[in-house]
C-alpha cells in the first residue's frame, strides 16, 4: 500500500463522509473500500432512530461492493469524527464492522485510520487477532 493510495482512498473516505446522516449523535463517519480490480465503493453512516439498525459507513460500502459482485478486497479507509468538527482522533471500525470484514477479507486486508494529520495503517489480523469463521 504506497502513500498514493492511502492519500487517495482517505480523501475518498473524507468525502463519503460528507454524505453521512447522523440526526442523533452528530458523529459523521465515511469508507472508501478498495477492490482488487482497482475499483472503489465508498460509504457513510446511516442513523435510525431505533439505533440498533444503524448502518456503519464501513458495512454499507461492504454491502454496496458485494452487491455488484466484488469480492476481492485490498483496503479500506475510514474518516470519522464530530459532523461539523474537526478530524483530530482516530476512528477505528466497530466489532461488527470488523467481523464483516472478516468474512471477505484475509488478514493482510488494510485497515487506514486517520487523525486529519498522520495516517496509520492496520491490518485486519492486527483489529482482530482472534475472529471467528467457519474456516478458522
Amino acid at each position: 500500500m504506497n502513500q498514493e493510495n492511502i492519500t487517495f482512498l482517505t480523501e475518498k473516505a473524507t468525502e463519503a463522509r460528507a454524505r453521512s446522516y447522523a440526526p442523533y449523535s452528530g458523529f459523521a463517519v465515511g469508507a472508501a473500500l478498495l477492490c482488487a480490480d482497482g475499483t472503489v465503493y465508498t460509504g457513510a453512516n446511516i442513523e435510525v432512530s431505533a439505533h440498533t439498525p444503524t448502518m456503519c459507513a464501513e458495512r454499507v460500502a461492504f454491502a454496496r461492493a458485494v452487491h455488484e459482485g466484488q469480492r476481492d478486497f485490498v483496503a479500506i479507509a475510514v474518516v470519522g469524527g464530530p459532523r461539523d468538527g474537526v478530524i483530530d482522533s482516530l476512528c477505528p471500525p466497530c466489532g461488527v464492522c470488523r467481523q464483516v470484514m472478516s468474512e471477505f477479507c484475509r488478514g493482510d486486508f488494510k485497515i487506514i485510520l486517520t487523525d486529519g494529520k498522520t495516517p496509520r495503517v492496520l491490518t485486519l489480523d492486527d483489529i482482530l487477532p482472534y475472529r471467528f469463521g467457519l474456516n478458522v
